[in-house]
């Protein structure tokens, strides 16, 4: 078994924005792995040309970590979610092998036009802090370290950076196709930190102790070094471009309504509550949509980061799903969010599922496989990692390793994770990778969270009253 498993090599290959040029490109090297695509139904692929080579397609932003750790011997990604890793991690079990020569865009340091932010020598004096927000954390830590600014606060998100200046934020750090992309969003590129385009990177301990020198050998005609561009200052863009400037007066009330999958139905709630917006809809999006409340503000936002926002402030009310308020909560359990009521818009099951070949059907089978030391630790990978976290110490499940992930976490079973606890509506997405739920902690669906403080305001609670009664007479 042992040597099976040096002799076998694993490639993790990315979902998304690489998913069609990086399966052209294999296409063209000819690795043999067939049903590569953005229809792809399976995570799990296996190379026709050579028999010990596999792959598995996982979200871009956990494939470095996944090749550091070892579980797989090569991987593909972009240059900006490596060197958000390596960081963090300079001395890890990471390389960069080389560059596959496709990508678009850069990552930059951006300011809203409205900010009056003029260079990047006036923030690095500055005496009060610079609040900046990414999905970069690491590569915006080092910047600022890098300028040398004497007080920061780097805020996490896991999109959306570009609706939180100036309001919210001084500076977004975000990925961008161009300067023209970004101005259309009423953004100033300050800097370029780094293009981005796909590599190659591999596991140290694979590089030394197995022999990957064949299928390196396909990708050597398409490999390059690392891109050696300069630091960019982008200070004159006001004069290349126009870059527009909308007006947004602070607002007494502000809400968060949801990007992404709750989307649509939000907006049909919205629109059958009697709430008139504009840029909000089932068809399309603006990050600043108006509404006909003339004291109204709103930003449409990633729900995963509507909690700490409202926590901290930024929103009086928000949508979100009833999961990422209880992920904000398992963390921070003396928040002032608060639920108000639950929307019934979106419902899905939060579940733990297993390989449908663990012999254990239900969560106190699985804790006696624990027990009895059929797992050096049980690896469990989520979405929810501090729901997951208390899930597992109310249920006395000990030894376990938890395993962050940016979604698509049945792709880690049953090679890379023992358990993932996830969202499913039915079920069968479960099913199709063999998969099988053996507890539900819970059910969830959209709600309406507020702040607790604004709640109590005596400057907003007549307001807050006023939409919230207006949400409310929008329920079936």
């Amino acid at each position: 078994m042992k040597d099976y498993q040096a002799s076998y090599i694993k490639l993790a290959l990315p979902k998304g924005r690489f998913l069609s040029p990086t399966a052209s490109l294999l296409a063209e090297i000819d690795v043999g792995f067939e049903g590569y695509s953005d229809k792809a139904k399976q995570y799990r692929l296996r190379s026709a040309r050579f028999p010990s080579l596999s792959a598995k397609i996982l979200q871009e932003k956990d494939i470095p970590i996944q090749v550091a750790v070892g579980n797989y011997d090569l991987g593909i990604c972009g240059l900006d979610w490596v060197e958000e890793f390596l960081v963090k991690y300079p001395a890890g079990a990471l390389v960069k092998i080389a560059s596959l020569n496709y990508g678009e865009g850069s990552v930059h340091v951006v300011t809203s036009a409205q900010a009056g932010i003029t260079s990047l020598d006036e923030l690095a004096a500055r005496r009060n802090d610079c609040r900046i927000v990414s999905e970069y954390p690491n590569l915006s830590e080092a910047f600022a370290l890098n300028l040398r600014m004497r007080r920061f606060r780097i805020f996490p998100v896991w999109g959306a950076a570009e609706a939180y200046p100036p309001e919210n934020a001084d500076l977004a750090v975000l990925w961008g196709r161009s300067r023209a992309h970004i101005a259309t969003q009423g953004l100033i590129p300050l800097e370029k930190l780094l293009p981005v385009t796909a590599f190659l990177i591999a596991n140290r301990e694979s590089l030394e102790n197995k022999d990957l020198s064949q299928i390196l050998m396909c990708f050597d005609s398409k490999l390059s070094a690392e891109p050696q561009t300069p630091i960019e200052n982008e200070l004159n863009i006001r004069k290349e471009l126009k870059i527009p400037r909308p007006s947004w007066p602070a607002k007494e009330i502000n809400l968060a309504l949801p990007d992404g999958h709750q989307q649509a139905s939000t907006a049909q709630f919205l629109k059958q509550a009697g709430l008139t917006l504009q840029g909000y809809s089932e068809e399309g999006v603006s990050r600043r949509p108006s509404a006909d409340l003339d004291w109204l503000g709103i930003k449409v936002i990633r729900p995963q980061d509507m909690p700490l926002q409202v926590a901290n402030g930024n929103f009086d009310l928000a949508i979100t799903g009833e999961d990422w308020l209880r992920e904000h909560l398992c963390r921070f359990p003396s928040s002032p969010v608060k639920k108000l009521f639950a929307l019934g818009l979106g419902t899905v099951k939060i579940v733990a599922a297993v390989s449908q070949e663990m012999p254990a059907t239900d969560i106190d089978e699985l804790r006696s496989l624990v027990q009895s030391n059929k797992f050096a630790h049980l690896k469990v990978a989520s979405e929810y990692i501090n729901i997951a976290d208390k899930y597992l110490r109310d249920n006395h499940i000990n030894p376990y390793k938890l395993i962050p992930t940016w979604g698509a976490s049945e792709a880690f079973l049953p090679e890379d994770a023992d358990m993932l606890i996830d969202n499913t509506q039915t079920g069968k997405t479960l099913e199709q990778h063999q998969l099988k739920i053996i507890d539900v902690l819970f059910r969830s669906s959209a709600c309406l969270i507020a702040n607790k403080d604004s709640l109590a305001s005596s400057d907003k609670k007549e307001k807050m009253k006023f939409l919230t009664q207006k949400l409310r007479a929008g329920l079936k």
